[in-house]
């Protein structure tokens, strides 16, 4: 915990779980546990569409980057908490502490774009069905894919770039338990009005714009959806949003829960809690609800696992 010129600190110590005692012991197995069921999960969700012809359509394609984002973000944080439970001390560089906020921000902010980005690949499907090959072909969906990869790269690199000039004058303790923009600011010993300033703004752009796109997505499906006259349609173009449409919520329900509840009024334990529902939690859930809920996903696993099934008994049999 060594301080350069009595302003710059040159490690953080997490307290997001300083009041469970022996917390090394008891958490160390669930967030293994929940990090490898989302690595197998996502790995599973992205061979699947690489593999499976049927599944080479935009909606799957924009669903192979989010399995690709929800890998990453699991691997921002899980890996250094399972260390530091591993060697017992909850520390992180200062360093490693701009590294882990700059690649979490990019991670989660691509991820929201992403998620409009869906949403209008499914009004584009049921609301514009005869127009939907020409609205997203494959020159299209790759270029906002990029887009949106570079939407949250540049939104993070400007928070990092501010956040690299904060001075914390020896303190050193973050109330959280990775690193993320509130609490390096609360941390903070010098102005950072701009700072604040800038993280409401981004939140406009990067956090509430995309959901509120999403939203106003839904409200012209759903509208589309009621005026069917066949209820076998009607429960088609549900069945097809079901799976993103809960994506969506479990995210930006995180999300809100993480960044906009009041700053005071909530005890560490429950703050730590919301936080590792906002990070951990989603990417272990996104490829389930797609699996679970999703016809097409589950025939090409079957035949996958199909194939495989020959492809080994052959080899047994020679």
């Amino acid at each position: 915990m060594g301080v350069r010129n009595e302003t710059q600190v040159v490690e953080f110590v997490f307290l997001g779980f300083s009041g469970i005692p022996n917390s090394h012991i008891y958490l160390f197995l669930p967030f293994l546990v929940i990090y490898l069921v989302t690595m197998l999960g996502n790995l599973m969700i992205f061979t699947l569409i690489q593999l499976d012809s049927s599944l080479h359509s935009p909606m799957y394609y924009f669903l192979s980057h989010l399995s690709c984002l929800d890998i990453c973000i699991s691997s921002v944080t899980v890996p250094k908490i399972l260390v530091n439970f591993l060697y017992q001390r909850q520390t992180i560089t200062y360093n490693q502490c701009l590294a882990q906020m700059f690649f979490l921000m990019s991670f989660t902010g691509t991820e929201a774009a992403l998620l409009a980005v869906m949403a209008y690949d499914r009004y584009a499907a049921i609301c514009k069905p005869l127009h939907y090959s020409r609205l997203m072909y494959t020159k299209v969906c790759a270029i906002l894919a990029f887009a949106t990869w570079v939407w949250g790269f540049l939104d993070s690199a400007l928070h990092t770039a501010l956040s690299s000039k904060l001075q914390f004058c020896g303190v050193n303790q973050i109330h959280h338990i990775f690193c993320d923009i509130p609490p390096l600011i609360k941390l903070s010993c010098n102005d950072v009005h701009i700072n604040q300033l800038t993280t409401h703004i981004a939140s406009l752009f990067v956090g509430t714009a995309p959901f509120l796109f999403t939203i106003l997505s839904y409200i012209f499906i759903l509208s589309s959806i009621l005026k069917m006259h066949s209820n076998t349609s009607k429960h088609k173009a549900f069945s097809t949003c079901a799976s993103h449409l809960t994506v969506v919520i479990v995210y930006f329900g995180n999300a809100l829960l993480n960044y906009n509840r009041p700053s005071a009024g909530y005890s560490l334990e429950i703050d730590t809690l919301v936080s590792t529902m906002y990070c951990i939690i989603p990417p272990m859930l996104n490829p389930l609800i797609y699996s679970l809920r999703n016809k097409e996903v589950k025939g090409a696993l079957k035949k996958v696992l199909e194939s495989q099934r020959k492809v080994y008994m052959g080899s047994r049999k020679q």
